[in-house]
């Protein structure tokens, strides 16, 4: 059993995990609402709790889009969340340059999917010794991604997570082979992304991202099901008027009770498993 570390919470281990912040890190007041309520919830549910958030979206749809407060004022924010709240964090980087900075605040380096074969950029992950988790490629067949998770290693890193984000299907449209999530176990532990598998990229007109929310909790029901060793939730207090992933974020009031429900179907699946 490969157990992978972020900050104080252990991946793989048995115990359900979750990643969940807002998809952007607006501001250092959303973070630590977000934050607390989720630490809260996490704590009373026994489940291992990382907050993410991103300080800068560099593959929005628009060039127009908001990208985000930036890496400076971003990486400010999100340790103070570290600090004041006691929570692990994880952030996203796009170029290598990112690395260093970011690795220095944040107890996890996440690569986005788009960017999952980049090997720099994964080999100067796993340098910082912080825990990487790999965004599966929508373009990628699970098994690939050994490729990926052995470039990390490459570099002395053993610490490493990859996250199932469903596959493209036609145009504007993502589907989700929960196959990919067992496929991918022996590598590393999987995590399941419930609201960027509901996403519709470039849905809205072509300038922005669409989404069905509404189905992210069956999903992350099913994954957990399929063996995924934890969710991976963007969520806000008001997911209309969000800044990035509006159609796919879930409310936060309504996160205690979505894994309220993903706990009691999965004690239910490995009860009957073990019959």
């Amino acid at each position: 059993m490969t157990i992978t570390q972020i900050g104080d919470v252990a991946v793989g281990g048995g115990r359900m995990c979750l990643i969940a912040g807002p998809c952007m890190a607006e501001s250092l007041d959303l973070c630590l609402e977000v934050a607390g309520v989720l630490r809260d919830v996490c704590r009373r549910l026994d489940v291992g709790y990382v907050f993410k958030a991103s300080y800068d979206k560099a593959n929005r749809s628009s060039a127009s889009g908001y990208r985000g407060p930036g890496l400076e004022t971003g990486l400010a924010w999100l340790g103070q969340v570290r600090r004041q709240l006691g929570v692990p964090v994880l952030t996203d980087v796009h170029e290598v340059h990112q690395v260093a900075p970011a690795a220095a605040v944040v107890d996890g380096l996440q690569i986005p999917a788009f960017l999952c074969r980049q090997t720099d950029l994964l080999v100067a992950a796993g340098k910082t010794g912080r825990c990487v988790n790999i965004k599966k490629g929508q373009f990628m067949a699970p098994p690939d991604m050994r490729q990926a998770v052995e470039k990390v290693r490459s570099a002395g890193n053993a610490n490493v997570l990859l996250t199932e984000r469903g596959t493209f299907f036609g145009y504007n449209r993502l589907v989700t082979d929960l196959r990919a999530i067992p496929d991918m176990k022996p590598f590393a532990p999987v995590m399941f992304d419930a609201t960027h598998s509901v996403q519709e990229p470039g849905g809205l007109g072509g300038n922005a991202s669409g989404g069905q929310r509404k189905f992210a909790p069956m999903l992350a029901a099913a994954a957990l099901i399929a063996g995924a060793d934890g969710l991976f939730i963007e969520t806000h207090p008001n997911p209309d008027q969000a800044k990035s992933d509006a159609a796919c974020q879930l409310p936060l009031a309504e996160m205690p009770a979505v894994l309220e429900r993903c706990l009691a179907v999965r004690r239910a699946w490995n009860d009957g498993a073990g019959r």
